[in-house]
């Protein structure tokens, strides 16, 4: 293995911490959207807030796990470029773990908003 193999991950991971960003915005806009509403304590918002929960705690860890992996990964690269070859491929393994882990949050997380939406859409179709 040498110094190109975790370099291959640098963008990869800036875009994944990109979207994980740009999620973490977007449920805070929806947040502090419900927080204003004027119906705040409508049954379709509570329903909705154990979810929104999870999802910020998921959030919050996926972002971390992100970040552990880009970190793991330069590591890597340095102590690859002071040629430890081993402790570099056991950081570079360690990273992906870390990458892995940060995407099935990720999974969850968009299975969790999902099943945010379908209670909006069952009030919806209550009102149709």
């Amino acid at each position: 293995m040498d110094l190109t193999t975790p370099a291959i991950l640098f963008p990869a991971i800036s875009l994944v911490l990109l979207a994980y960003g740009n999620r973490f915005l977007a449920l805070a806009q929806i947040i502090r959207q419900l927080h204003a509403s004027p119906d705040r304590k409508a049954e379709v918002i509570r329903r909705q807030i154990p979810g929104l929960k999870r999802r910020i705690m998921l959030i919050k860890y996926m972002q971390g796990f992100g970040v552990l992996g880009f970190l793991l990964c330069a590591l890597s690269m340095l102590a690859l470029f002071v040629h430890e070859t081993l402790l570099g491929k056991i950081l570079f393994g360690t990273s992906l773990a870390a990458l892995v882990l940060s995407l099935l949050l990720s999974l969850a997380e968009v299975l969790i908003s999902t099943n945010a939406l379908s209670v909006v859409v069952e009030d919806l179709e209550k009102d149709g």
